[in-house]
């Protein structure tokens, strides 16, 4: 009787030890699955508030460079138009929803930073910015660099880095105006409750674009590098290869200049057409 029921158990222990290994496999597959790399619809999260990369349109589209950029990664990974989704994301939420998984990718002046790269892996850059400042025409001749901000209203977004950067990096005393995100950092500078908005020259750029009138004018003094990457869940190797791909083959084509002289040239911002250096995948 000892023996049987010392075989019942060794054969149920068997049986567990198969279920448990059969789920582990099962879980390093489905980890694999989770890549993008292997995904035939994407769900890619882009801005919908700065005009030239990522504004929602009335009808509820995206339009902007950055989207133009999404979709030609989504269709050099394999993904058709109709199997592409945009959802906005803001500064404050980038990297909640990749984490939640409520987007595949991110595609949104996304600054890749060694604090954002804990949370997060990115791939690209897919761009290189420069921060830089932006004015009415009437303060040009008051405002010419960094250093002309202090003791000027400046507008600071929640989740950008890019008031922290004159502020705390730089040490330059400008007084912080909060917005939403930088169309409304737009509205208040044109309607002047604002000295400057100094952020990303692709955004800038697309501010002054849109700005009627032609009052606003870009200062022209970068201060900063800001590498523009394509978010993605953390540890996704594969995924960052095939975007890290696309890019290139972007750049090699002419495609990336060619959506950067659409973008940009009415703005008069001298782009760089060339592949910009990878961080890496690791």
């Amino acid at each position: 009787m000892v023996e049987v029921r010392a075989r019942s158990i060794a054969a149920a222990l068997l049986a567990a030890a198969a279920v448990l290994g059969a789920g582990t496999a099962c879980g390093i597959a489905d980890a694999g699955e989770d890549s993008v790399a292997g995904k035939d619809a994407l769900v890619i999260g882009v801005n919908g508030d700065q005009p030239g990369l990522g504004e929602r349109q009335g009808d509820g589209s995206f339009t902007g460079f950055d989207v133009d950029i999404a979709k030609e990664i989504a269709r050099r990974m394999g993904v058709g138009p109709g199997d592409v989704t945009f959802k906005r994301v803001t500064s404050a939420t980038r990297e909640k929803m990749l984490q939640d998984g409520d987007v595949d990718l991110v595609v949104a002046s996304y600054s890749i930073t060694p604090e954002r790269k804990v949370k997060v892996s990115f791939a690209g850059p897919y761009y290189v910015a420069h921060q830089d400042i932006l004015v009415r025409r009437s303060e040009a001749r008051a405002i010419r660099n960094i250093d002309d901000l202090k003791g000027r209203r400046l507008c600071r977004v929640p989740g950008s880095v890019s008031f922290p950067r004159v502020h705390d990096e730089q040490g330059v005393a400008a007084l912080p105006v909060e917005a939403s995100g930088y169309a409304g950092c737009l509205t208040a500078l044109t309607g002047g409750r604002l000295d400057a908005v100094s952020t990303d020259d692709l955004i800038l750029a697309g501010l002054a674009a849109k700005a009627a009138g032609g009052g606003l004018t870009l200062v022209n003094a970068p201060f900063t590098d800001e590498p523009y990457g394509v978010g993605i869940r953390k540890g996704d190797v594969d995924g960052c290869e095939a975007v890290n791909k696309a890019i290139t083959r972007m750049y090699q084509d002419g495609t990336a200049p060619r959506l950067l002289d659409k973008w940009f040239r009415p703005a008069g911002l001298k782009a760089t057409t060339t592949v910009p250096q990878f961080e890496g995948c690791v």
